[in-house]
């Protein structure tokens, strides 16, 4: 693994946690974390269970004991990692987006060439949106007329914080990678392909490099319209990840501050029963509950991780597909470059 910060403790707990809750084919070995302060990389190597640590990335892809990289850096050395894993034999698994620019993306596609990869969309291992995916590919919600999503946080609104997400040359983009990016992920996973979209976005800090918000609208391929907001600066939001689908059969609600339940409204009952059903996503029949805690019992933000390791490693035995893959991460970062063109253009564009 070669990481920092928060998304480098979630993904060694997802390593670590694995084999504990899913009955994976393989002996997961943890040999080497990666990072540039040594202090905090051997603090955080003795509490996960990392064999050994390195403090250059090119000596995890040259070592013979690593089958997969996991990337777990800011953005602007995934692909380089990416690239030179690849290239080396290893599999690749990245934190999304998966690059800073749709060049880069390109460019790591190409090089994982159709060997197996990972891009870490966690939130398609949430089972109320695995239960959500599932009533959609069943026609419940008829023809599709609206999808709406939005990813509000407020931290971006303080003055003091800094640090590689509002650099530029770093981060690719503000609010469009780290936000827009999960919400166009989760979008094209239920509702499909788009086929044109507008967009603007916006800098509330003077001077700041990134956007700070975006909102985008959409037609889909399925003739469904969308709507798209995404902000570092929702005063009084910490993490709201929300997204709302009509069909002409029912409607589908979800927030991730609520990650266990499921709001469904069945349009096909009788008119005067009619209501919304909130559904908590814990019982047998549940998507991933059977890996985790009794039914009844509800899961963490965390056990999406495990959950996207655990279907990772049990594809690749079966020598399946897996999704979200970096195809999947390739498209997402063409309608994030798309979202920063319109914006730059004010117009709306064809995908």
């Amino acid at each position: 693994m070669i990481g920092q910060g928060f998304m480098g403790r979630a993904h060694s707990n997802a390593f670590h946690q694995v084999s504990r809750f899913f009955d994976i084919p393989y002996d997961l070995k943890m040999r080497a974390i990666c990072g540039r302060d040594r202090p905090r990389l051997e603090a955080m190597a003795a509490k996960w269970g990392w064999e050994n640590t390195e403090t250059e990335w090119h000596a995890i892809i040259e070592r013979k004991d690593v089958d997969i990289v996991d990337i777990v850096t800011p953005n602007y050395l995934h692909a380089e990692i990416a690239i030179g894993a690849a290239r080396a034999g290893k599999i690749v698994l990245c934190e999304k987006p998966l690059a800073r620019n749709l060049t880069e993306a390109t460019s790591m596609v190409e090089a994982a060439g159709r060997g197996p990869s990972l891009v870490w969309f966690n939130y398609r291992r949430v089972p109320a949106i695995a239960l959500a995916k599932s009533i959609v590919a069943e026609g419940r919600l008829g023809q599709i007329y609206h999808y709406r999503a939005s990813y509000l946080q407020s931290w971006g609104a303080n003055p003091s914080v800094s640090g590689w997400r509002f650099n530029r040359e770093n981060a690719g983009s503000g609010a469009v990678g780290d936000l827009l990016a999960h919400l166009v992920d989760i979008a094209l996973l239920l509702n499909g392909p788009m086929s044109e979209l507008s967009a603007i976005t916006h800098t509330f800090a003077p001077g700041r490099q990134v956007d700070d918000a975006v909102l985008v609208q959409a037609r889909f391929h399925n003739g469904s319209i969308g709507t798209f907001e995404a902000s570092r600066y929702a005063i009084g939001r910490q993490n709201q990840n929300v997204f709302e689908i009509h069909g002409s059969k029912g409607m589908l609600r979800f927030d991730l501050e609520d990650l266990n339940r499921l709001e469904f409204f069945d349009a096909q009952g009788l008119p005067h029963l009619q209501g919304s059903a909130n559904i908590l996503v814990t019982n047998p029949e549940h998507p991933y509950v059977g890996h985790f805690w009794p039914p009844g019992h509800i899961i963490g933000y965390e056990h999406t991780f495990i959950a996207t390791l655990a279907d990772f490693l049990t594809n690749l035995d079966a020598g399946q597909p897996f999704h979200a893959d970096f195809a999947d991460g390739l498209e997402v970062q063409r309608i994030l470059d798309a979202v920063e063109k319109s914006s730059e253009q004010r117009s709306w564009l064809p995908l």
